[in-house]
């Protein structure tokens, strides 16, 4: 096999594991949020500030996970440019 063939497919998996597991984390995540939004909804002992607070940890950590899937797609798309790139550029074997 060819290694260009090869690294390119190996990215290309590496890539969707990536998206899955960062897709299960998500879900995870999400799951935990609703799950601690009843709790502080039904909680009595937590001040508003607390909730406040809570509330803009959750936002801050929704936008590191947002930034850090974009980054890691555009880094995935420049490894596949760079691949293709060198699929197009080689030119085939004659005999």
């Amino acid at each position: 096999m060819e290694p260009k063939k090869m690294a390119k497919q190996m990215i290309d998996f590496y890539k969707a594991t990536f998206d899955n597991s960062f897709s299960a984390m998500l879900m995870l995540q999400e799951q935990m949020q609703r799950m601690g939004s009843m709790f502080m909804e039904q909680s009595t002992a937590m001040p508003e500030e607390g909730k406040k607070a809570l509330n803009e940890w959750i936002k801050a950590y929704k936008k590191g996970c947002e930034e850090f899937k974009k980054a890691a797609d555009e880094n995935y798309k420049r490894v596949e440019s760079f691949f293709s790139e060198g699929e197009k550029s080689e030119k085939p074997k004659t005999a």
